[in-house]
């Protein structure tokens, strides 16, 4: 197991005692309409991330009635890891504090989606091993620079081209899709209701949530 700590953090960590609850995963999900599960989205900046994972929890919650929880890459940087840079070793721990983040709301029995670029593998892969198994739902969406760069929501690829950014995923800094994913959306060529459409189809067929009585999604 990674741990992103200094030695004297170990010696203390060394004194603590979880705490066992008498109410378990199994018991909070057993009063919720769905199974837990973890939808991690992952792309360059400017895929579609956000915005497909906003439309998911906006589905599942108005149609499937179920408990859901979104984690987004610019609202956590502004809170939880607000003291973190894009250095390496500054994204390592930003997907670290976000994999604890993510177990914690699994364990309530919530439908956790999270939309970062998470771009190295070994990190998705350390949030992955926080989980049993089948709880990792790892979804690329796939979208070309090019397109990404045309798109350029929040004016970041201009900046990194002019060297205003440094370690910009794409362009000054590596992204390494993932190997296989759950499902890959391939954004640029499908609208985000088509998007949201095969990710509820794929929840469906794995059981997390359940089929609609007499509706059509």
């Amino acid at each position: 197991m990674f741990i992103y700590t200094t030695k004297a953090c170990m010696v203390k960590m060394s004194n603590i005692v979880p705490h066992e609850h008498k109410l378990t995963r199994a018991d909070r999900t057993a009063i919720k309409n769905h199974h837990p599960v973890v939808i991690w989205f992952t792309g360059l900046s400017g895929s579609g991330k956000s915005t497909i994972a906003n439309a998911l929890e906006e589905r599942l919650n108005r149609v499937h009635h179920t408990h859901t929880y979104l984690l987004d890459g610019d609202n956590i940087r502004t809170g939880l890891n607000a003291g973190l840079g894009f250095a390496e070793e500054d994204r390592q721990e930003n997907i670290r504090r976000i994999g604890e983040v993510t177990k914690l709301f699994y364990d309530a029995g919530l439908i956790v989606i999270t939309a970062f670029i998470s771009p190295f593998r070994r990190d998705r892969q350390r949030v992955e091993e926080l989980l049993p198994a089948g709880a990792f739902m790892e979804i690329l969406i796939d979208c070309p620079l090019e397109i990404c760069e045309q798109r350029d929501p929040k004016g970041l690829y201009l900046k990194a081209r002019a060297g205003q950014i440094g370690e910009f995923t794409g362009i000054t800094s590596p992204y390494e899709a993932p190997l296989a994913p759950a499902i890959t959306l391939a954004s640029h060529e499908y609208t985000v209701e088509q998007c949201v459409d095969q990710l509820i189809n794929y929840m469906l067929q794995k059981g997390i949530i359940p089929p609609l009585p007499d509706t059509q999604i």
